[in-house]
């Protein structure tokens, strides 16, 4: 399968929903595995601003990969992001699309201070 990097050095990313569990099977609701190591896989939504456009990107990432908090809006830095083309037939409906996946998405906001009692 074809992968494509993508150079995220001149973009600023943040964060437009929190990771969720990325799903294999919504019939059994099996969620998806790295087929590397074995690590689940999240799948978080994030707006990626470069020259002036914006668009939303879902991205997979297995879990290890997340460090930091991820609220809306939050920035963040993406290690190794890659696009996949895809292509497939269902139910005599041709689809294709790109899928990206990244080996780590970090939290750039400063670490929240403990509480202070």
């Amino acid at each position: 399968m074809r992968q494509i990097p993508v150079d995220t050095s001149a973009a600023m990313v943040m964060i437009a929903q929190p990771p969720q569990p990325k799903i294999k099977d919504r019939k059994t609701g099996e969620i998806a595995v790295d087929l590397e190591t074995g690590a689940q896989l999240a799948t978080v939504d994030v707006v990626f601003l470069m020259a002036g456009v914006a668009e939303v990107l879902s991205v997979a990432v297995p879990q290890p990969g997340l460090t930091g908090e991820f609220a809306m809006g939050t920035p963040v830095a993406i290690t190794g992001l890659i696009a996949r083309p895809w292509e497939s037939e269902f139910n005599g409906q041709r689809r294709h699309g790109i899928s990206f996946r990244a080996a780590a998405i970090t939290s750039l906001a400063p670490a929240s201070a403990p509480v202070q009692a």
